[in-house]
Order: C-alpha cells, then structure tokens, then sequence
C-alpha cells in the first residue's frame, strides 16, 4: 500500500470523500504532479516543489493550500490573479481554498480544477 493509500485509509468516510474529490480535481487540472504525503496530508510536486496540498480542517471540512514549495521564496515580484477569488491569500504566494462540504466541493469544481491549472502554470 501507497503512503497516499495508507493516509487515505485513516480518514473518516466523510472527510475521504471531500479528499477523494480534491485529488480528483487536481489530477484534472494538473496531470504531470507527483502526488505524495507531506506535512501528514496529500501534497502534490512538479520536480522538488511541492504547490498543492490538502487537508483536514480542525473544525470541519478541507482545505487546498497552494504555495511554491518547502522554502520560503522571495514573493517581491511574484503576482498571481485568482479572477473567481475563491482563495484567501495570507501572502502574494499563499492561498487557501476552504470547502466545507462534498456539495459545495462539487458546486465550485470548474473553477478550483481552473485555479489549480493557472496555479500550477505560473508557478513553473
């Protein structure tokens, strides 16, 4: 069993299938990533940087994080325009997506799987 699978398996069938769903979109928007665990949760890399990675809200429901990886990066001149505004940007080069539920993963489905595409092509 994967370490992708082995976390899977640990997950209340709620919370699986909001992180089933996730993976799913990101896997639509970004086919290349190499999904792995990092930071106990599915994180998906392009080479050595991780840029998306999902997880288990405290207080329910999941999140999408998008950053540039492990390292801090300079952020001086890095612009990124979430148009749907979907993320909250705690920096230029941070955002998060929080779902609450499987109904308002799937109601918002287009324009995360187009957020993670941009995400992914501005990042590279």
């Amino acid at each position: 069993m994967s370490a992708v699978e082995t976390y899977l398996s640990t997950l209340a069938p709620h919370d699986r299938a909001m992180v089933d769903a996730l993976r799913a979109i990101v896997i639509a928007a970004a086919p290349d990533l190499i999904e792995e665990i990092k930071w106990n949760a599915p994180s998906f890399r392009d080479g050595a940087d991780h840029q998306v990675t999902l997880g288990i809200e405290r207080k329910g429901g999941v999140r999408v994080v998008l950053h540039r990886g492990v390292a801090k990066k300079d952020a001086t001149e890095f612009s990124f325009d979430d148009t749907a505004r979907l993320a909250a940007w705690p920096a230029p080069d941070r955002g998060v997506v929080t779902f609450r539920d499987l109904g308002e993963i799937d109601s918002r489905h287009r324009e995360l799987r187009d957020l993670i595409a941009r995400w992914i092509a501005a990042t590279r």
